[in-house]
Parts: C-alpha cells; sequence; structure tokens
C-alpha cells in the first residue's frame, strides 16, 4: 500500500468538486496543506510528548482543581505565572519563527494568516472561562487529570465534546 502526495480536491456528498472547502479554510485557527504522509507508527511520537507533557502538567500542579480555583478567586499568582510563561514562550516562538523564516521538521514553510476579530470570540472566551472556573479544567489538561485517576473529569470531556458538536452544528447560526 503506497501514499500518494498528490492533492486530491474535496468533493460534496453529490460528487461535484466542494467549493466552500476553501472558504471553510479561511475561517480555521489551522490548516495543514502537509503532503507528508506518515505510516502510523510515525505518530507515536506525538503520544510520547503528549504523555510526557501530562507528567510536566502534573509535577507543576498546572491540573490542581485547588490551584485553579486560586487563579480565579485571584489568590496566587501561580497560574497566572504559568500561562503569562506560555504567553511569552509563543510569542518568542513565532517572533523567531518570521525572522530565521524556520521551516517544520519536514522542511515545509510556515505560514501565518491574520484572523479576523469578531463579537463571537467574547461569547466563546466568556463561555470557556466559566466552564473552567466551574470545572476546574480546560480542554488541554483533561487527559492528564483522567490519567491521574479523577475519572469524575470524563463528564466535563464528554460535556467538551458535546459542545464543540453543538456548535459545529449551529455555526452559521452564531454570531461571527
Amino acid at each position: 500500500m503506497s501514499a500518494s502526495n498528490s492533492f486530491v480536491e474535496p468533493v460534496n456528498k453529490a460528487g461535484l468538486p466542494d467549493t466552500d472547502f476553501e472558504v471553510r479554510s479561511l475561517d480555521t485557527m489551522c490548516v495543514s496543506d502537509t503532503k507528508v504522509v506518515e505510516p502510523w507508527y510515525g505518530h507515536l511520537k506525538y503520544l510520547i510528548i503528549g504523555v510526557l507533557f501530562g507528567i510536566v502538567f502534573v509535577k507543576a500542579e498546572i491540573i490542581s482543581w485547588f490551584r485553579i480555583q486560586e487563579m480565579f478567586r485571584l489568590q496566587s499568582f501561580h497560574m497566572y505565572g504559568v500561562i503569562g510563561s506560555a504567553v511569552a514562550v509563543g510569542m518568542l516562538s513565532v517572533f523567531l519563527i518570521k525572522k530565521f523564516n524556520i521551516k517544520t521538521i519536514h522542511g515545509e514553510k510556515i505560514e501565518f494568516h491574520d484572523k479576523k476579530f469578531n463579537k463571537g470570540q467574547i461569547y466563546g472566551g466568556l463561555l470557556f472561562g466559566l466552564g473552567w472556573a466551574i470545572t476546574g479544567a480546560c480542554p488541554g489538561p483533561l487527559f492528564a487529570q483522567i490519567g491521574t485517576g479523577a475519572t469524575v473529569i470524563v463528564v466535563t470531556l464528554l460535556a467538551a465534546i458535546a459542545g464543540t458538536w453543538v456548535y459545529g452544528k449551529f455555526r452559521d447560526k452564531l454570531p461571527h
């Protein structure tokens, strides 16, 4: 079984070219148009990095419900320091990628696209923050929390999946 590196134009259910594909891609945060096809075991590196990232989250107490509550009650700087450090590292990384024209591990150019601000981002951010404050979990650490044995977080994971589905279902009717 060989993998082809040629681009296949998306088609709709009727078998006609999907003209909405390009319009939808402009509305996304990240569009991957990589031509590299890896074997299944090539993805194990992501699993290993994810597990290591989860261990760091646990050791740094980023997934602690109590730490998150301290943050929302303005009782501790711990989480603000972690989030601020992540923002600084992200800004520095983007600056260096642009300045030195750094490419992906497979030699592909990294492109950044401007994203237009809209009022729906305010509503989404408030809803996200409210869910984070109530559950003590945001999407990334959910898996680390479950991995530490906090199985009740599965309810939060299912709610996050349901919320994503609801957004996709009603996306065209929401304020953008």
